[in-house]
């Protein structure tokens, strides 16, 4: 028997999810993609439409077999077949399917799944992956929800498929914070917005009417901490995202800038700026009590947790440019990690503990780069006029970030965009959004709702 990861269900849920795995037989060769590698030939995996009864089944079936295989095609490491290629199509959930119909596709995998409406209207799905050259099932996973949850289901599955193929853990099931702009560059409106990772369920939470910037999720992905100009002074707030409460998080003295929460929620962060000069300082959110972490005649700004909590990553300009620091959460053991030319900024630890991802500023060009936390090996995956932001995908194996180009002969830039890229450098993609879009946060996890 299989197993496969426990979903998170919460009371707001009307009907808890319910996963099972369905019988697993053993493949007789082990069907897998090494996501470390760059450029690598795409997969083809076959998913058809699922099997369903009536006219409300069958819509649902092609709606979750649409999105799987869009997520899929997204990361680059798998290459959906052309359903109308399909020799033949699924019939029972509960017979090996006709293999001979898939290998002169080239189907390296399938999806076989069906999709119930039960008598007390509940949605049930069911998927089963096969490794179609082995002629054995891989795993197979059965779901019951609400049928306004078919997204999720689609998305869950996708997880399921991509880390029983890659050995990675999926991240199709979250969500993206960010800052959605409109309006001209001198009357710019920016607000608050939220969406699947995909850019479905795109929701703005804020008017406009007040200027917010750097939104990052806290680890319960119920509140999310951000910057807001209220009568030209900035503040830090959290926000509920479940009730659309906003909190003040204090009234300190001067500027305050780049809030971040720790990994267990409990602390927040950020930067404190009075007379020119600027500090990091930590927030109990419990106490209220705030530590300062930092002490120098500089600019000290960006602080990120390690996973672990037990160190802190920050940038700042104390060697006479802008450069990344580790220092323990404490605020001791300060030292220098970036030693390459050019100035790097907003550093963001992996959630795997194993690298910081940072934008570097080097002649006149923006990059999102790697490092680990020592410093060593500094890998620059993308360039442009503007490249910034970025935040981690929650199996630390993507970043998104938002890009800027240039609209005019003054070389000022146009709309921000949100982007994706892995680490091997490959696969940038642009994420849809309604409006411009900017400093983008991925969830740390599944989507709680």
């Amino acid at each position: 028997m299989m197993t496969v990861p426990s979903f998170r269900s919460t009371p707001a849920l009307l009907v808890v999810l319910l996963l099972s795995v369905l019988a697993v037989l053993p493949a007789r060769a082990e069907l897998t993609v090494d996501i470390t590698q760059g450029n690598i030939e795409p997969l083809p995996i076959a998913v058809p439409d699922f099997i369903a009864g009536d006219d409300v089944e069958r819509k649902l079936s092609i709606e979750i077999a649409e999105v799987i295989s869009a997520n899929l095609q997204r990361t680059g490491l798998f290459r959906p077949i052309d359903k109308k290629a399909f020799i033949s199509q699924p019939q029972s959930l509960g017979v090996n399917p006709r293999f001979a119909n898939w290998k002169p596709l080239n189907a390296q995998a399938l999806v076989v799944g069906a999709v119930n409406i039960e008598a007390n209207g509940a949605l049930r799905a069911s998927f089963r992956l096969w490794d179609v050259f082995a002629e054995g099932q891989m795993t197979g996973l059965s779901l019951t929800t609400t049928q306004a949850n078919w997204r999720r289901v689609a998305h869950i599955i996708s997880d399921t498929i991509y880390e029983r193929i890659t050995g990675e853990a999926g991240y199709f099931d979250t969500r993206i914070v960010y800052i959605s702009e409109s309006g001209p560059s001198d009357r710019r409106v920016k607000r608050l917005a939220i969406m699947d990772q995909d850019g479905a369920n795109h929701r703005l939470l804020t008017d406009g009417k007040t200027l917010v910037l750097t939104p990052r999720f806290s680890p319960t992905q119920q509140e999310i901490t951000y910057l807001a100009y209220y009568n030209d002074q900035p503040r830090v707030y959290l926000f509920n995202i479940d009730t659309g409460e906003q909190e003040l998080l204090g009234d300190f003295p001067g500027m305050t800038f780049a809030p971040r929460f720790s990994p267990d929620g409990n602390n927040v962060v950020m930067s404190f700026a009075k007379d020119g000069n600027s500090d990091i300082h930590v927030m109990d959110l419990r106490t209220r009590r705030v530590r300062r972490l930092t002490d120098s005649p500089s600019i000290d700004t960006g602080p990120s947790y390690a996973p672990d909590a037990n160190k802190i990553v920050f940038e700042s300009d104390r060697g006479g440019s802008q450069q990344l620091y580790v220092m323990n959460a404490d605020g001791s053991g300060q030292r220098r990690i970036s030693f390459e030319k050019g100035r790097y900024g907003t550093p963001v630890w992996s959630p795997r503990g194993d690298l910081i991802a940072f934008t570097k500023i080097f002649r006149g060009t923006f990059h999102i780069g790697v490092m680990r936390p020592d410093g060593s090996d500094e890998r620059l995956l993308t360039q442009g006029f503007l490249v910034e932001g970025p935040t981690w995908a929650p199996n630390g194996r993507v970043l998104m970030f938002f890009r800027q180009e240039k609209s005019d002969a003054q070389g000022r830039g146009g709309d921000p965009r949100l982007f994706s890229i892995d680490l091997t450098g490959f696969n940038e993609r642009e994420l849809g959004t309604p409006f411009g879009g900017s400093d983008p946060a991925w969830s740390p996890g599944p989507i709680h709702q």
